[in-house]
């Protein structure tokens, strides 16, 4: 078995990961395997990247035969017993449960389960549309990062390479395998800012400025629009603009604008306990029972859910779950839900900081 070492001398990261745990107790993890299963496939080489005496360093063990498969897990889970927390991309799927499988065939105790972990791949996989990508692999998200790479191969190509190294022990070929582990161990540094956009999603934005504008639409309709001005928990390391659900996002660096749709219409709220309502047929409208009993009989019947409503005309804002309670419909089967913009939600920053990140996942995650 061979260990090869990498000071990144110089090398600092562009995403605070202090935020997940000190630095020195964090473990970068990638394998190379012979195959994707790991009954009847080998672990040939892990490569590991962690915070020592101010630098970032990446280890890497690797097998020079399947022999040596045993010992090389060995060697790893006692370096790893000195972390607390686990970083890779996709590991949940593949790296972990492959190790995990190995070091049981080998009786060998696996602490991952006690440890605290980050999945990148399964951070940013819900946002690939948003980021406008065709997928959330590494060479992917590292283009996107515009980070770029000596490496051309994939893990897949590399089974050949590695079954041609064990039986000529070229150099060359040694090179190229461990060039591909390190480029990723570099990769996945290096492309930690996408966390911004996961950040962006699952923690608090704030909403620094709120105006109301007025234009009009291409038809001349006078339309309103509800612009935000967010600032962000993460610098954004690329700008994106993305529209849904009929708004409008753009973002650059720690800033960003939002806009959302100002409905100005009348809206049906709805009481839950319609049974204790009558609904007048020629108000449309429903009144509780200990006020419409006074109203003729001909004038009025027992309310239903359906229309168990008042009417009320004013402006309002849209939201895809109950952010905002009395929330409006249109009508009662309807899947659009409004909450009125009255003068008091007008002077509610921490709420329009609340709405901004709720606009943002509907926009996001929408089907």
């Amino acid at each position: 078995m061979k260990t090869e070492e990498i000071i990144l001398g110089n090398f600092q990261l562009k995403y605070p990961l202090e935020r997940l745990a000190p630095l020195n107790q964090i473990l970068f993890l990638d394998i190379e395997t012979t195959g994707f299963l790991s009954s009847g496939s080998t672990i040939y080489l892990i490569g590991c990247a962690f915070y020592s005496e101010g630098n970032w360093v990446i280890r890497q063990w690797f097998a020079q035969s399947a022999d040596e498969e045993g010992e090389l897990i060995r060697v790893f889970l006692t370096f790893a017993e000195q972390y607390t927390y686990l970083v890779h991309y996709n590991g949940n799927t593949f790296d972990l449960p492959f190790i995990k499988q190995k070091a049981a065939k080998y009786g060998f105790v696996c602490n991952f389960d006690q440890m605290e972990g980050l999945d990148i791949y399964r951070r940013i996989a819900p946002y690939k549309n948003f980021l406008k990508i065709s997928d959330c692999k590494l060479k992917t998200i590292e283009e996107f990062l515009e980070i770029g790479r000596e490496d051309t191969y994939n893990g897949g190509e590399l089974i050949k390479v590695y079954k041609e190294f064990t039986f000529s022990h070229d150099y060359r070929l040694y090179h190229t395998l461990l060039l591909h582990n390190s480029e990723d161990m570099k990769g996945m540094l290096e492309s930690l800012p996408v966390l911004a956009y996961y950040d962006l999603f699952n923690s608090s934005v704030k909403a620094c400025k709120v105006q109301a504008n007025y234009y009009n639409d291409i038809h001349g309709i006078p339309r309103k629009e509800l612009v935000l001005q967010l600032v962000f928990p993460s610098f954004l390391p690329k700008p994106v603009s993305f529209m849904g659900r009929g708004c409008h996002f753009k973002g650059e660096g720690h800033e960003g604008t939002l806009i959302v749709p100002i409905f100005e219409e009348e809206l049906k709220y709805f009481y839950a306990n319609y049974k204790d309502y009558y609904y007048l047929p020629t108000e449309d409208m429903a009144l509780h029972k200990s006020i419409a009993s006074f109203v003729d009989k001909d004038y009025r019947q027992q309310a239903t859910a359906a229309n168990c409503y008042t009417r009320k005309f004013s402006c309002y804002l849209p939201q895809w779950n109950v952010l905002t309670v009395p929330f409006f419909k249109r009508d009662y089967k309807s899947k659009d839900l409004f909450f009125e913009l009255t003068d008091d939600i007008k002077k509610n920053r921490q709420l329009f900081s609340d709405y901004a990140s709720h606009v943002l996942n509907a926009m996001a995650l929408q089907d």
